[in-house]
């Protein structure tokens, strides 16, 4: 018997998506069960009864949350194919960093775009793309943060993409204009079929988008 491999997430979350690209690369075979984060099930609370959010990685039983971990998790444990983190210590250190560096700044800075107006939108969209320059800078000439192959860093990202179009919209900006060799880089891994099937429309990002600024009753 295979191991038993669950996934609970919502589909427009980019922190689900990590795990969901992270599983791809490494051919595991997973349920996936939607949640509901108005109405959140008895199933989540139980498996994460800390923070009782998404995403949550079930591995035979084991409940994981907090999306970097589990894809960190995945890498060690599926560590016989597309290995997503460097052996080297301080390569490593430098993906973590940066791993923590998007999720320290991109949600919370596309929140300010999407969700605000007036000033907080133009702060948003100021500090998203000073992050994202940053990113590109760390990207160099690479095909990818990993290298020659997508890593941890890669996975960390690319989930935001699905969303750029959204933050664009909203903004009344194109992120392409400043950070050129970012879109290509979002083009290369889209190109992976471990990616863009795990990845929605963005479009259908856009049309949630809208959706939850009623509920938010942003006009």
């Amino acid at each position: 018997m295979g191991d038993e491999v669950i996934l609970v997430s919502t589909w427009a979350s980019p922190f689900g998506m990590r795990v969901g690209v992270a599983l791809a690369e490494k051919g595991v075979k997973y349920e996936y069960r939607d949640e509901d984060l108005r109405n959140k099930s008895e199933y989540l609370l139980q498996i994460n009864p800390i923070h009782k959010k998404i995403p949550v990685l079930v591995h035979n039983g084991k409940p994981l949350s907090e999306s970097l971990i589990i894809v960190q998790y995945i890498d060690e444990v599926w560590s016989d194919k597309a290995p997503l983190l460097p052996s080297d210590p301080y390569l490593k250190a430098r993906a973590l960093f940066w791993g923590d560096f998007i999720d320290q700044k991109i949600y919370d800075l596309g929140k300010m775009i999407w969700a605000g107006k007036g000033e907080e939108q133009e702060a948003g969209k100021k500090g998203l793309i000073e992050a994202l320059t940053l990113l590109e800078e760390e990207l160099g000439d690479k095909p990818f943060f990993g290298g020659e192959s997508i890593g941890y860093v890669d996975i960390a990202l690319i989930p935001f993409y699905t969303w750029f179009h959204a933050y664009e919209v909203s903004g009344n900006f194109t992120i392409e204009t400043h950070c050129s060799k970012l879109i290509a880089w979002t083009q290369r891994c889209m190109d992976r079929d471990t990616v863009s099937s795990s990845l929605p429309d963005p479009k259908k990002i856009y049309e949630f988008m809208l959706m939850f600024r009623k509920i938010l009753g942003i006009e």
